[in-house]
């Protein structure tokens, strides 16, 4: 459900996207529905084996953002009550990474 959600998100903010990728638990019905209602191109990507290191395709870009934001320090722990100061401090701890990588 709550892929579904940020998919409608996604479409109404970002009318060019053609193609999504996936964690490997998004199967099924995901793929025909956003094939139907957006036209998107649903890629999954799944681990072959586990418990091991391999570098899986476009899945290490989203990782590496993660590992950015553990940087932060507001960001290690989830102490905002408000979803929206939430939001608000992540977008401040990825436009300082960006600057810094800037620079």
């Amino acid at each position: 459900m709550g892929a579904r959600a940020v998919q409608m998100r996604l479409f109404f903010r970002f009318d060019t996207v053609v193609k999504v990728f996936a964690d490997g638990g998004y199967t099924g019905t995901l793929i025909d529905w956003a094939k139907a209602m957006f036209g998107y191109s649903v890629e999954v990507v799944k681990r072959n084996e586990m418990h091991t290191v391999k570098v899986l395709p476009k899945r290490w870009i989203v990782e590496r953002n993660f590992a950015w934001m553990g940087c932060s320090r507001r960001l290690s722990k989830d102490y905002e009550l408000c979803p929206t100061l939430a939001e608000a401090i992540t977008w401040i701890s990825f436009s300082l990474t960006l600057l810094r990588r800037l620079t």
